[in-house]
């Protein structure tokens, strides 16, 4: 695979030197240019908004906050600075927190044919809508509860460039030197008195711990499409136990957030025929060690179908979400030999601590089974001179049994003020993902926002 690696940036390299055109096209799109007709080459926006989230079995009001952004683009000649800081301050989960969050902070050089950016920066890819397997750099505060998903995407410190390799054609490279996971707060789950969770356990800060990636993209009249590579940790990470404690009589465990290596080869494509758009996306991702290590997932295909058209008004995007593990080993259950033998006791103690948390993990990947089978449907309609926005998104998995439904209402006040009411409600049997975070992470939000 690293044979495969090499090939891969090469061939990039190669066609780089073939052909031409511009690149970055959002960040650009973005930005005020100095084009020497007195055109500003700075501009500045943000917004303040009011949030809370609430209603869940655990917490009345599980976020409350404040929140400042001020978001700064700046041109001059082909060189260019994004920014967009945040300034938060509120009760998060009972805690009194204040946040100063750099969500983006880059600066970078472009021109017609190549453009390179260094810095803290958000990659989202994949073509389909919220279930993405190709896009393994942009890590998530899954617990950052607001009623926009992506105030959850946190950025990476790369460094980031781009090559138009023909009118059509752009490559795109990427090295991160260091690992960020994604947040999650499995603290906050109610898994009993006898497990904890402690700080994460993260590969050392050095080259060798970085990833690579590379993606050629093809936007085509007829179909968009695109093949990608990804070597290194992945932001969705798994737990380890770090330690059992047996002093009281029952084992107290200690879980901790441990990252995996792995390597993903992807695709994706869009094609749009007439009043709809059909969308795929696909992964291969391989690991090594899953047996041994209980917080690294088998190696697997994950898949993404999808179907978007316009109805009545009504915009719908339906999707089915697919798993397949490639070399699925069932779980077996500990059995205990004899119940009068203190050893006997210790070692079927110690297989089901092993057991349980395997399963934990197999929860968190998706690999329970072979395979694993979702679907999701959303439905956004505007109405009242687009004043008005309503927003519908459900998701089963039909191998898991785990079922969310979320409605959003947005209302645009004025050019400047908009308010936004919804909820989230999420369902699953006892000891599945979503029967934990559903005491958590049930609830309505409300939020009013002013932009400048």
């Amino acid at each position: 695979m690293k044979r495969f690696a090499s090939i891969f940036f090469v061939a990039c390299l190669s066609v780089s030197h073939l052909f031409s055109q511009s690149l970055f096209e959002s960040a650009l799109d973005s930005v005020s240019t100095d084009n020497g007709e007195g055109t500003s080459p700075i501009s500045m926006n943000g917004y303040t908004r009011g949030s809370v989230f609430g209603g869940g079995k655990t917490y009345d009001l599980a976020t409350t906050f404040a929140e400042f952004a001020l978001q700064t683009n700046l041109t001059k000649g082909k060189t260019l600075l994004n920014s967009d800081i945040r300034f938060r301050t509120g009760v998060f989960f009972n805690q009194n927190e204040q946040h100063v969050q750099f969500k983006e902070l880059y600066a970078g050089y472009s021109d017609d044919i190549f453009s390179v950016m260094l810095g803290n920066q958000i990659v989202s890819w994949g073509r389909t809508d919220g279930f993405n397997p190709t896009n393994n750099i942009t890590p998530n505060d899954y617990f950052f509860l607001t009623a926009d998903p992506d105030d959850q995407k946190l950025s990476n410190f790369m460094l980031r460039s781009k090559i138009r390799a023909s009118q059509f054609i752009d490559i795109e490279l990427i090295g991160i030197p260091f690992y960020i996971p994604s947040n999650y707060r499995y603290d906050l789950f109610d898994m009993g008195p006898n497990v904890t969770f402690g700080p994460g356990v993260y590969p050392e800060k050095k080259l060798k711990n970085g990833a690579l990636a590379g993606r050629v993209n093809f936007d085509l009249p007829q179909i968009g499409w695109s093949l990608s590579y990804f070597n290194g940790y992945d932001p969705y990470h798994g737990f380890d136990v770090q330690d059992v404690d047996f002093s009281t009589g029952n084992p107290i465990l200690t879980n901790v957030a441990a990252a995996y290596r792995k390597q993903t080869i992807g695709a994706d494509f869009a094609i749009p025929i007439q009043n709809f758009i059909i969308r795929g996306e696909m992964a291969y991702n391989i690991t090594d060690n899953p047996d041994n290590k209980m917080y690294i997932p088998a190696s697997d295909f994950s898949y993404v179908g999808g179907l978007e058209t316009n109805f009545s008004g009504f915009t719908i995007i339906a999707q089915y979400i697919g798993k397949a593990v490639s070399d699925f080993k069932e779980l077996t259950v500990p059995v205990l030999a004899d119940p009068t033998n203190p050893m006997a006791q210790m070692e079927y103690a110690g297989q089901m601590i092993d057991y349980e948390n395997r399963l934990f993990n197999r929860k968190i990947f998706n690999q329970q089974e072979k395979t694993n089978h979702a679907a999701s449907l959303t439905l956004t309609k505007s109405f009242g001179y687009d004043a008005w926005n309503a927003e519908l998104t459900a998701f089963h998995n039909f191998t898991s049994k785990e079922s969310l439904i979320r409605p959003k209402l947005t209302w645009k006040i004025n050019d400047s003020l908009a308010t936004a009411i919804g909820g989230n409600y999420m369902k699953g049997e006892d000891k599945t993902m979503f029967g934990y975070a559903s005491k958590i992470m049930n609830g309505a939000f409300l939020e009013l926002k002013a932009t400048f």
